[in-house]
């Protein structure tokens, strides 16, 4: 062994994540069609959640519906008792939420999920961000926050419906925080068919977002539900 080789640090695999089992996640948004999805596919895997709404008795509706022992309260008590939180939320309210949040999500893992997108005739397309993305966005208005971006390109349409068991689909996942972004792998990991790829620092997430944008207009096209698959890694 060289000297190099001796200091240099040992490279992690990339497969190798932690057990998030025993977390709590918490779903802002949890009331809509993708929040809800993905707190039904978490809940049936074992995971605690929490759906969060600005109606705390709605997000206890949801939950019911939900079941697996799920939980509702408001948006500041589901954010607070949560170890990860997934911002499902609307675009035109992101920024409000987030910041009115800034104190119970101090410390935590916040996923940031949120399309930037506009319709016309001709379809869907990606808005100008002026910090380049919403979760770049999340991260500046919430400094004490570990910020991650993941989850925009699952079906929701898929993740509601009961008849299908496998989520086929990759989650491509971009952040800061090596922990934070393991983290987030595992939690994708968690729902079967489903696996985290992490895909760059947060300042890439705007592509991530904006992809979006095609794949609704392939869905249109084709009628279809369709998501992402990355070839060529070895590994589960």
């Amino acid at each position: 062994m060289t000297s190099a080789e001796a200091t240099s640090p040992q490279r992690r695999d990339p497969f190798s994540l932690p057990d998030v089992s025993s977390m709590t996640v918490g779903v802002l948004g949890g009331t809509g069609e993708q929040g809800r999805g993905l707190a039904r596919r978490w809940a049936a895997a074992g995971i605690n959640i929490v759906i969060g709404s600005r109606n705390a008795e709605r997000a206890r509706q949801v939950a019911g519906d939900i079941g697996f022992e799920c939980q509702g309260a408001d948006n500041a008590v589901c954010a607070a008792q949560s170890d990860v939180v997934l911002a499902a939320i609307p675009w035109s309210g992101h920024a409000e939420l987030l910041a009115a949040l800034r104190a119970e999500l101090a410390g935590k893992v916040l996923i940031d999920c949120v399309n930037p997108m506009g319709f016309d005739k001709r379809g869907a397309y990606s808005l100008r961000v002026d910090e380049g993305s919403a979760a770049e966005q999340a991260a500046g208005l919430l400094p004490d926050t570990r910020v991650v971006a993941a989850f925009h390109h699952v079906s929701a349409v898929k993740l509601l419906d009961p008849a299908v068991e496998l989520i086929d689909c990759d989650v491509l996942v971009a952040g800061d925080d090596r922990e934070a972004t393991d983290t987030v792998q595992a939690l994708a990991g968690m729902v079967p068919g489903m696996r985290g790829i992490f895909a760059g620092r947060l300042r890439n997430a705007g592509q991530l977002e904006a992809l979006t944008a095609n794949l609704i207009s392939i869905n249109r096209r084709y009628r279809a539900h369709a998501s992402l698959r990355v070839t060529d890694l070895t590994g589960p």
